[in-house]
């Protein structure tokens, strides 16, 4: 297995309060790129959110494949989000992208 940090975009249409951004990170807290050795030596953000309400998520999932660790990804993403109040078109998700992979070699 290869360890992939993924990056997802999204839209807030509603807005997101410090609290939903908190309770997002939460959810998201065990596939935390920030927290593993690539996030850390890039120094990545689990949560990116810009003024006009776009934002990234970058997520540390295992996987044999970058297909499968984008699909993992997005559907972590998008269930934390659920989990946080936010519908699909509350906060519309983007293509996930691999950005960066530690295949331990």
């Amino acid at each position: 297995m290869t360890a992939y940090v993924i990056t997802v975009p999204g839209t807030f249409i509603r807005e997101a309060s410090s609290t939903d951004r908190a309770e997002l990170v939460r959810r998201l807290r065990p596939v935390d790129a920030s927290r593993s050795d690539l996030g850390e030596a890039e120094d990545l953000d689990l949560l990116k959110v810009n003024d006009d309400g776009t934002f990234c998520l970058r997520l540390e999932v295992e996987a044999a494949n970058q297909k499968t660790a984008e699909g993992t990804a997005l559907s972590l993403a998008a269930a934390a989000l659920e989990g946080s109040g936010f519908s699909e078109r509350d906060a519309p998700l983007g293509p996930p992208a691999v950005t960066g992979i530690d295949s331990g070699v």
